[in-house]
């Protein structure tokens, strides 16, 4: 193998904590030299003036948070940058400003605040481009070779290519003696692994282990050495969960329980007890929003609803049992005579106002009762009818996992996810609710928080 060193690369964790922690710098950078400049006393920092630095980038953290600036997909695009900066840039100046009781006194010259909105909105947009042409740029992708049979490198391909975009697969090791049919990719042969990876800077090894194919003898003393030279060799189900954030069910077979080390927080008191409390104060929050949007909610159902406001509807809840679910209606009356139908995207049962309430999310307001009485939570699993998760259960495989918690007013999956209208749709959500209950925590509830905020602030509820 050669000695050469092997391509840097940043990991997506990595990037975002780089974005982030430059975001900050950059904001404070921006503000000191403008002050320094132009001698403004407004953003001087000094021993009785510097508790503010802290309430602006809360501001910005939680803004930018909700607004996607640490999406890896979009800030790779360089047409999105000024709109971004502006609208988040725009949105902290002015909260910053509104709290004058946390922040300096507004200066008699108002053109330090001009200058002070200019300042945090150049520094931000001339980092974020910087991040753009130089940390997104190919030299920082990581380089992987893949090592698996026929069918699980096509699966990793696609999976890497959909869902990776920091990733160059320099090539593929096959295992057994099948052909790769959907997928092109460079074919490295059994005697050619050592030094490929030495020659291509390889990065990484991703291995797909097949219980029901053994590798060949020679690809694992490979493997071995490769390891034992500091190359860096991952299975592939645990750069699935990294890449995705699902778990690979199709995957999962009698070794299952390696795949389902469910997270503490399931089990922990103290989690649940604060989840709990966190519900019920989030719900008497919501219940209030829903009765000052009433009227609103009264006058639209009368004119483009035309019907009953509220509907019941059976779902199954932890540990399967059932409950009623309570929503505002948003489609025609009668819309399931002739039976149980998935809800299809442009569905001609949704009502004008039901499209309505339905991207702006108000129609799941009334759960809120639901996770008042403890059938619900404010996060978990969506609650599936029965004759659903009936007809799920038989196809895929540990369906009903899901119910091992509360169903949710919002989740991973819905967040993560478009609105599923099918058995496969139906198995990539069952894909990020395992992987909300292996890895619950705080911290995980917390995102999914802001990016519920994120979907109803771009109306792209389904």
């Amino acid at each position: 193998m050669s000695s050469t060193k092997s391509n840097i690369h940043l990991e997506l964790s990595e990037r975002i904590i780089l974005l982030r922690i430059f975001d900050n710098v950059f904001i404070l950078f921006g503000l000191i030299l403008v002050g320094e400049i132009f001698q403004f006393d407004y953003f001087l920092i000094s021993s009785t003036n510097w508790y503010w630095v802290f309430v602006l980038l809360l501001y910005y953290n939680v803004f930018a948070t909700v607004l996607e600036m640490y999406n890896l997909q979009k800030v790779a695009k360089s047409d999105q940058i000024i709109q971004n900066v502006l609208v988040v840039a725009s949105l902290t100046t002015l909260f910053f400003l509104l709290t004058p009781y946390y922040t300096p006194v507004l200066p008699d010259n108002r053109m330090q605040l001009i200058y002070f909105y200019l300042a945090v909105t150049m520094s931000l947009m001339s980092w974020r481009y910087c991040y753009v042409f130089f940390v997104s740029s190919p030299r920082f992708y990581k380089t992987i070779l893949l090592v698996g049979t026929a069918s699980e490198v096509e699966l990793m391909v696609k999976t890497i290519t959909n869902d990776a975009l920091t990733f160059v697969i320099t090539g593929a090791v096959i295992t057994d003696n099948s052909e790769l049919k959907d997928v092109k990719v460079t074919i490295i042969p059994f005697d050619k692994l050592f030094q490929t990876v030495g020659e291509q800077k390889v990065s990484e090894v991703i291995v797909a282990s097949n219980s029901k194919v053994e590798f060949p003898e020679q690809i694992v003393d490979v493997l071995i050495r490769l390891l034992e030279k500091g190359v860096p060799i991952k299975e592939y189900t645990h750069v699935y969960e990294d890449l995705t954030n699902r778990v690979p069910v199709q995957y999962v077979g009698k070794d299952f329980y390696k795949y389902f080390p469910f997270s503490r927080s399931n089990q922990n008191r103290l989690y649940l007890f604060f989840s709990r409390l966190l519900d019920i104060l989030l719900s008497f929050i919501g219940l209030i929003g829903l009765l000052i949007c009433f009227p609103v909610i009264i006058i639209g159902n009368l004119i483009g609803n035309r019907g009953p406001l509220f509907y019941v509807q059976e779902r199954v809840g932890k540990n399967g049992e059932y409950f009623k679910i309570i929503k505002l209606r948003s489609m025609v009356v009668d819309a399931e005579k002739q039976g149980a139908v998935w809800a299809q995207q442009n569905d001609p049962r949704i009502t004008l106002f039901g499209n309505f309430l339905r991207k702006s999310r108000l129609d799941e307001m009334p759960q809120f009762i639901n996770v008042l009485k403890g059938e619900m939570s404010m996060i978990g699993p969506r609650p599936e009818r029965p004759v659903f998760v009936r007809d799920l259960s038989k196809v895929i495989p540990f369906y009903e996992v899901r119910h091992m918690i509360k169903p949710g007013v919002t989740g991973w999956a819905q967040v993560s996810t478009e609105y599923g209208a099918s058995e496969e749709d139906s198995l990539k959500k069952l894909q990020y609710d395992l992987y909300y209950i292996k890895h619950r925590s705080a911290f995980m509830d917390i995102n999914i928080i802001f990016k519920t905020l994120s979907t109803i602030l771009f109306y792209r509820g389904r």
